[in-house]
């Protein structure tokens, strides 16, 4: 059975005087992927800037390996191998994707040799990335960029990667890619977390799915699972997979 990697229990967050999640559960496990599905506006996005430490909550607990890290700064996340992929990419404009890249593993203190070791295996899952690594990272296509963002994420050497909107304005043939090379990536072990809106993309690529509504995780499940309920699909996604 995979061992608990981050558990997050009654998390409460928002921005100001808005609040926006109102009671968050999660159990994520080392190797898998989950999902978090919903409709616009769930808290979904929310949620995620609360686990990377972008957001201080209000209440809740988000234990990392046992560690509590609710309320702690964000470099106590990356310290704690958590890495976040946002929504729109938000790569560095002006500089190349290698140096884009080279700016995921700032925080890393385990040797030039290990980090370059990684940067040629981002080249390796990336091929499109080390044929541009000398072009500004804003200048490639959307499929690239989403691409880099990921690289990047992953040049931190996370043990829990969050994607936010991981397919949003792709592709289809570029988001197949996508999901067959973070196939790889969950089977060397790194824990997946993603917010996809497509429901059939999420279902395809996660091993639990957690449903949130209104700012709060209301059911979860194996994909398989939630995928045979159509009622759940109904009821908080407004749409049934075929």
């Amino acid at each position: 059975m995979k061992s608990t990697l981050l558990e997050v229990r009654g998390l409460q967050a928002g921005y100001g005087d808005v609040q926006v999640v109102w009671g968050a559960d999660l159990r994520l496990h080392t190797g898998t992927t989950t999902a978090l599905i919903g409709s616009n506006g769930a808290g979904k996005s929310t949620l995620l800037r609360t686990l990377s430490g972008l957001i201080t909550p209000l209440s809740g607990s988000i234990l990392m390996d046992g560690h509590e890290l609710a309320g702690a700064a964000p470099p106590d996340f990356v310290a704690h191998r958590i890495a976040h992929v946002p929504e729109g990419r938000r790569l560095f404009a002006g500089l190349t994707v290698h140096d884009n890249l080279m700016l995921g593993a700032y925080c890393r203190r385990d040797g030039r040799g290990a980090v370059q070791a990684d940067l040629e295996r981002m080249y390796a899952l990336f091929p499109r990335l080390a044929q541009r690594r000398r072009q500004d990272a804003t200048t490639m296509s959307g499929g690239e960029q989403q691409m880099c963002a990921i690289a990047r994420g992953l040049m931190a050497a996370p043990r829990l990667l969050m994607i936010d909107e991981l397919s949003l304005g792709l592709a289809p043939a570029v988001v197949d890619q996508l999901i067959e090379t973070l196939a790889q990536v969950r089977s060397d072990g790194t824990c997946l977390l993603v917010v996809e809106q497509d429901v059939g993309i999420a279902l395809e690529m996660a091993d639990e799915v957690y449903i949130v509504d209104q700012g709060r995780t209301v059911s979860h499940g194996s994909a398989a699972t939630i995928a045979s309920d159509p009622a759940i699909l109904e009821a908080y996604i407004g749409t049934v997979t075929p």
